[in-house]
């Protein structure tokens, strides 16, 4: 007696969890850890030839060392607005245009900053965390709402409920795993 309503509201939910997760891991890949990493950068918006533009679309992005990002304008116009861009950006670090391309060095950080920076993830992670509950409660409301509207039986309204409650159950643990991983680099010298 299987509603193609369910299986959708099922496909909804993990389609919503997932993007949820997805957006967590790129918001944590912008939090400087200490490490050269081209998303710290890639979407400072740069004001070039009248329009703002993220750095990754005017020149191509390296990492030649672990503390080192070096940004390489495909328009060598190009060079001085992204030095400002990222002078803006405030970066804890100059930039240092050589002419032909521009390096940033990412500046070792402080004991303090580290558990400051894991603080703010912990509370990003809640975050998430409460999101995903939120996504299993629509879910669970539409569930019941297709029993009352006998569109499913009781043993599926209960099976559909079990089976989101492990779907929210595998992607908390998956929020964990992402907070533990961070943590981990964050905290490493």
């Amino acid at each position: 007696m299987e509603d193609v309503n369910v299986s959708s509201i099922m496909d909804k939910t993990k389609t919503a969890m997932t993007l949820l997760t997805d957006k967590l891991q790129k918001e944590l890949s912008t939090l400087r850890t200490g490490r050269a990493n081209p998303q710290l950068i890639e979407n400072i918006k740069v004001e070039h030839y009248g329009t703002l533009m993220p750095i990754k679309q005017l020149g191509a992005i390296t990492i030649p060392d672990a503390r080192t990002i070096e940004i390489t304008p495909w328009d060598a116009t190009a060079l001085e607005p992204i030095e400002k861009a990222l002078q803006k950006a405030d970066m804890g670090s100059s930039p240092v245009n050589d002419g032909k391309l521009i390096r940033l060095s990412i500046p070792q950080m402080t004991e303090e900053r580290r558990k400051e920076l894991v603080k703010i993830i912990k509370g990003m992670i809640e975050d998430s965390k409460v999101k995903v509950r939120n996504e299993r409660r629509t879910a669970i409301g539409k569930i019941e709402k297709s029993k009352k509207l006998k569109e499913i039986s009781e043993d599926d309204e209960k099976r559909f409920k079990d089976e989101i409650q492990k779907l929210t159950d595998s992607f908390t643990s998956k929020v964990d795993d992402i907070m533990t991983a961070k943590e981990k680099e964050i905290m490493s010298v």
